[in-house]
């Protein structure tokens, strides 16, 4: 029998108070809780839960994610293995769970309920009716992950609801997925049983949804960031909150997590143990977790800080075990085993050529904005050359393709975009959001090509090219996704490529990731899919080229 006592000020969140403690810990669990005249001033609180995450999009298996998040303060996740599932389908979810269990971080994945996203993409699974009911059936499983297909919730798709109702008859939540939804169709997308949405991008879309039945995960990642839009409602709806990164990359995992979104909330004023409720005891009652909050016969799953108002993670334990101390992980890196998905062959520049009949044309371009998952479309004027039409480098108008990575040869999809900033070369990802085909922006066909090429002939990953002498690459040979290496040094690679992508020109905060959701075809308005250029705002395909110019 292992037993430990710790004493501190504990931060009680459900009386809502603090005072001095001692913590009886036995065999994971919590004993006792005493309270004493005096104690240490170290204050002692429940660990953090990121209670909506991909962590494919971290680039690490979950066992590496562990080591990293637990320095943070965070002790679990919500884990949504869509990303995976969409290229092994099934394989790819048990792989994730299979891998998580090497570790005492807690990891609750949820069923995918949307593999594909869409069928105007190429995927490299379809997880129907009876898969998705099969993983909801496992003790595994712990909520239907993020319904993405809201006109099919509100048209009452046969496969969509019959989905939502596997989930109900095993008694478990239903995550949400509709940015912009708003008005009656936020009622009636509720009503049909969905409990949480994490894509509002506006207060008055929040509110809105908060009204329908709906929680409010406050998200803020490495791409899509909705904190300051949406942190009042810690103050008007301090019950109908929580706290999520939704995706986070491995340069910005080694620096914070969930503990950021806590630092930055109370730094604005807003009460400590409704800030500290949405971080940890409200994901806990939603999802009905086993992860302790501090109190008599929990798991021993918490945290020591400082103080509130410096609120430096000191200690994280989990199951009475001591996962890390003063920015140290204890975590050990565990081998892992590789699956993927890849039979895309070598391309030639050729195939990246857009030809044109018009001699002044004007095309749809996709506005990446920064911070955002949603893009615009903008009509502009076409650079064209030799009856091409080419990136404009003086308008930061480049050219995007996407490439199937699922079968040999399939044609390449082409559009335009602009925010990139690149004044040479080319970035290309297999973290392309759903399917995870490849995705590349550069500034010429040539530079294009090879940084696709690079990709295809290590099975997947990220690159930059500069020149055809100077290519720089990091595989992700766990479905194209992740690395099997070691956290730390996954972020210290990203970051150099990162640095080399921001030397071709781009002023992107995280280019990388930005270019990863522009494949998103579930987000409006604009995106590029393998198959062509989509309106996800009228959920079809449209043409690149509008009209000529006079």
């Amino acid at each position: 029998m292992r037993s430990f006592t710790i004493s501190g000020q504990l931060i009680d969140l459900f009386q809502r108070r603090i005072y001095p403690a001692q913590i009886e810990v036995l065999d994971g669990k919590i004993l006792s809780i005493t309270a004493t005249k005096e104690a240490p001033q170290q204050y002692l609180l429940p660990g953090f839960i990121d209670a909506h995450v991909h962590i494919e999009s971290s680039m690490l298996v979950p066992t590496a994610f562990a080591r990293l998040a637990v320095v943070h303060g965070t002790v679990a996740t919500v884990s949504d293995p869509h990303e995976i599932a969409n290229v092994n389908g099934m394989e790819g979810v048990h792989y994730m769970i299979n891998n998580s269990k090497q570790t005492p971080f807690k990891f609750f994945f949820g069923a995918p309920s949307c593999v594909p996203a869409t069928f105007f993409e190429s995927a490299g699974a379809h997880l129907d009716v009876h898969a998705v009911a099969e993983l909801l059936a496992s003790p595994d499983i712990w909520y239907l992950s993020e319904m993405m297909n809201y006109p099919g919730v509100l048209y009452k798709d046969r496969e969509v609801m019959s989905k939502i109702e596997a989930a109900k008859k095993n008694g478990k939540p239903i995550d949400g997925h509709a940015p912009g939804l708003r008005g009656e169709q936020a009622i009636a997308y509720a009503s049909a049983g969905i409990t949480t949405d994490h894509e509002c991008f506006t207060l008055e879309e929040a509110l809105g949804k908060i009204k329908a039945g709906m929680h409010i995960l406050i998200r803020e990642g490495s791409a899509a960031k909705n904190y300051e839009a949406l942190c009042s409602l810690l103050q008007s709806h301090p019950g109908k909150v929580m706290f999520c990164s939704d995706d986070k990359h491995p340069d910005e995992l080694i620096l914070h997590h969930i503990n950021r979104h806590v630092k930055r909330s109370l730094e604005k004023g807003y009460d400590l143990f409704d800030v500290l409720r949405a971080a940890s005891v409200n994901p806990v009652m939603h999802y009905q977790l086993p992860v302790g909050l501090l109190r008599e016969n929990d798991p021993a799953d918490f945290i020591v800080i400082d103080e509130p108002e410096q609120f430096n993670i000191l200690q994280t334990y989990i199951n009475g075990e001591l996962v890390a101390e003063n920015s140290k992980t204890f975590l050990k890196h565990v081998p892992s085993t590789v699956i993927n998905n890849f039979k895309a062959l070598k391309r030639d520049p050729a195939e990246f050529i857009l030809k044109t009949n018009s001699k002044n044309p004007k095309i749809r371009v996709i506005e990446a904005i920064e911070g955002q998952l949603v893009t615009n479309e903008l009509q502009m004027k076409a650079k064209v050359a030799n009856g091409q039409i080419i990136s404009d480098i003086e308008q930061d108008v480049l050219k995007m393709v996407v490439v199937n990575r699922y079968e040999e040869k399939a044609p390449i999809a082409i559009g335009f975009i602009k925010n990139f900033g690149l004044k040479y070369g080319a970035l290309a990802s297999t973290v392309a959001h759903d399917c995870h085909n490849i995705i590349a922006v550069g500034v010429d066909d040539e530079s294009l090509c090879a940084s696709v090429n690079e990709l295809i002939a290590c099975k997947g990953g990220i690159s930059v090219v500069k020149d055809k002498s100077n290519i720089s690459t990091m595989p992700l040979p766990v479905a194209g996704l992740m690395s099997a290496e070691d956290g730390y040094l996954v972020a210290e690679q990203y970051s150099a490529l990162d640095k080399k992508a921001k030397e071709l020109g781009t002023a992107l905060k995280a280019p990388f990731m930005t270019l990863s959701f522009m494949a998103l075809l579930v987000i409006p308005s604009l995106k590029l899919s393998d198959k062509g250029l989509f309106n996800g705002q009228k959920f079809e395909f449209t043409d690149i080229e509008v009209q000529d110019f006079h």
